[in-house]
């Protein structure tokens, strides 16, 4: 999983892009950002090192492409938000979510009720 917002953003420009230089992610987000040159090189190794990205040589440089799956990150970092934010007793918060869900859009509290039937199903294997 990326750390912060900023290896996200360098792992997003690669989906985006497919393959990129440092240069390239740099004139991209650092540069726009403020940030200094090497702080995007270390962005792109912490990603190389945790395996999220990986690394060929062309022509005398080196270029990036991601290595993982955007669905799989995007599916992982929503788990990892929707545990901190219902926390380690998560029942009133799911019910203030339902609560909520209601009075917002009654339309989409039956698609959420759709989901965790078609998820029990699954689970069931039926």
């Amino acid at each position: 999983m990326p750390a912060d917002d900023l290896e996200y953003a360098a792992l997003s420009m690669l989906w985006e892009l497919g393959t990129a230089s440092v240069r390239t992610l740099h004139e991209r987000l650092g540069a726009p950002a403020g940030r200094v040159y090497t702080t995007t090189a270390k962005v792109v190794d912490r990603l190389r090192e945790k395996g999220l990205i990986a690394r060929e040589r062309v022509a005398g440089g080196f270029v990036y492409t991601p290595a993982v799956d955007r669905q799989d990150v995007e599916r992982a970092r929503a788990r990892q938000l929707m545990t901190r934010f219902l926390g380690a007793t998560p029942h009133a918060a799911v019910a203030t979510l339902v609560d909520a869900v209601g009075e917002i859009d009654p339309v989409l509290l039956e698609e959420l009720e759709r989901a965790i039937q078609a998820k029990r199903s699954r689970q069931d294997g039926t």
